[in-house]
């Protein structure tokens, strides 16, 4: 996402271990191709706002190991991911 998301006042709170320069992230699971969401996304099409206001590409690296997963395992990998990403410093939004 955007740099500009940091000045979203739930983003911010939502990530107090923030490290600068680090990216920031949305996390969510879906059934249908990582690109096609992104569309959807950013077209407004059951968007998440700071996804449509704020993102700017996928990034494979960080999911394309975990694709593709049944759904109780996507919603336990979300989670986790999220939290591990936290952890290492970015900041994210999780759905």
């Amino acid at each position: 996402m955007a740099d500009q998301v940091w000045n979203e006042p739930r983003f911010r709170k939502a990530n107090p271990d923030y490290r600068l320069g680090m990216p920031f992230v949305y996390v969510g699971m879906t059934g249908l191709d990582p690109d096609l969401r992104f569309d959807k996304h950013k077209a407004g099409i059951q968007s998440n706002r700071y996804v449509f206001d704020y993102g700017l590409r996928l990034l494979p690296q960080l999911y394309e190991v975990y694709n593709p997963m049944p759904y109780e395992a996507a919603r336990e990998m979300e989670v986790e991911l999220a939290i591990g990403l936290r952890e290492a410093g970015y900041g994210v939004w999780q759905a």
